[in-house]
């Protein structure tokens, strides 16, 4: 007699390879669709030689933490330079969103599944991710001609025969390590997050801990980035630059609204914009970033320009006490409002260092000829924009406390799981 029963059967077969598939090609195409029309509505279909789609997959690629690189080539008489570190993290929310939902489809309405059943689905996906990414990552590469304008760069060029180019490529290796990584890290956030997934006997005890927290955090973010679409949908109606507004929509919505949040906090971040290179943000954090020098990126710089910054810290609180509010009405009633509030704390600066490690940017291109234009000038440029990591982790701390206690006494008479706690 087998020792499978005929549930067990069917459990595997939810599990199988087909299914894998479906989950990976289904998130991998959404991830292609929205980083294309992003990058159509930025006027990326303009590019020389049909590189669209090959840039298609480069933002797809840097999405899920791969690594592009940029080259120069200028000839023996000319020297040009360029690095390019941004991760596109509307087109990343999207595919984490549909991978974590295939993932625990086939897993609703079970109690407790088995490691090694768990492990298996996982790997089926992985594998299958991995040949996928392998496949963009061959497709992101391009060679691009730099005109050199007009003027002395323009006419030494033409005497010398310099025909600047720039090009990019996918480093496999990194690129295929950290694919690995955020597919993991998704899949894991996933069961974490979702109360009805099973877990393994043996990680039941964490979910009092853990899984209210986390799923506290992910509605967190998502909150941000459909208040930012709604804000953006909303300027688009009514202030023009309809495809300006998409680009961002669609590219580096949550780079965009995860930095106001931090800001709100009362987070630094720190940066410079030079030369042509722009920011997809508003205009007057710009306005603070462009020039020479270093500026720095915080509440008190930003009301110079304009008073409303302040708005930011008021947002940040009501949603933080949101929350810890459904955090703590998830929690079983034995927890008491001191353990939300560590609860809160502990989630709220992982978080939000997870958004100072994605959210960081560098840019920079120079090309110079025998010595003119000394990498930078008309024809370079830099942008950069780096947090102060640890005093965010800090102050992310110090609301988690106070938003995660408050929480809960908030939450205190909703309680549906086990007796009422004492505060």
């Amino acid at each position: 007699m087998s020792p499978h029963t005929p549930s067990d059967r069917q459990s595997v077969a939810r599990h199988g390879w087909v299914q894998a598939a479906a989950v990976v090609l289904v998130a991998t195409v959404a991830m292609a669709v929205t980083a294309a029309l992003g990058l159509w509505a930025a006027g990326a279909t303009g590019l020389p030689d049909g590189a669209f789609p090959r840039v298609t997959a480069a933002t797809v690629v840097t999405s899920v933490g791969g690594t592009v690189e940029l080259s120069g080539n200028a000839g023996g008489l000319a020297e040009s330079s360029a690095a390019l570190t941004v991760i596109p993290l509307s087109v990343t929310l999207v595919g984490a969103l549909l991978l974590a939902a295939g993932f625990l489809r086939p897993l609703r309405h079970r109690a407790v599944a088995g490691a090694r059943e768990l492990a298996g689905w996982a790997a089926r996906i992985a594998v299958l991710w991995l040949v996928v990414l392998l496949g963009v990552s061959l497709a992101a590469r391009q060679t691009f001609a730099i005109p050199l304008g007009e003027g002395t760069l323009a006419d030494l060029g033409d005497v010398f025969g310099v025909s600047p180019e720039v090009g990019f490529e996918t480093a496999l290796a990194p690129t295929l390590f950290f694919g690995l990584l955020w597919l993991a890290g998704v899949l894991v956030l996933a069961l974490l997050v979702s109360r009805g997934a099973p877990l393994p006997a043996g990680l039941l005890r964490f979910q009092t801990s853990v899984r209210p927290a986390a799923y506290a955090m992910v509605l967190l973010l998502l909150a941000y980035v459909g208040l930012g679409a709604v804000i953006g949908l909303v300027v688009a109606a009514t202030r023009g630059h309809v495809a300006e507004t998409f680009a961002v929509l669609l590219l580096g919505l949550p780079n965009l609204v995860w930095l106001a949040l931090t800001i709100g906090l009362g987070a630094t971040w720190y940066g410079r914009v030079d030369g042509p290179f722009g920011l997809p943000m508003p205009h007057v954090l710009d306005q603070v970033l462009r020039g020479e020098e270093t500026a720095e990126l915080n509440l008190s710089a930003l009301a110079e320009h304009d008073g409303r910054v302040w708005w930011l810290v008021a947002v940040d609180a009501v949603l933080l006490l949101a929350a810890a509010f459904v955090m703590a009405a998830r929690s079983p009633a034995r927890v008491r409002a001191w353990q939300h509030a560590v609860h809160m704390a502990v989630a709220l600066a992982l978080t939000v260092l997870m958004i100072c490690l994605v959210g960081r940017v560098d840019a920079h291109y120079g090309l110079s000829v025998l010595g003119i234009g000394d990498l930078g000038g008309e024809l370079g440029g830099d942008l950069f924009l780096h947090p102060r990591i640890w005093s965010a982790v800090g102050l992310a701390l110090l609301w988690g406390l106070v938003t995660g206690f408050l929480g809960a006494l908030l939450a205190h008479g909703v309680r549906r799981r086990g007796q009422q706690p004492q505060v």
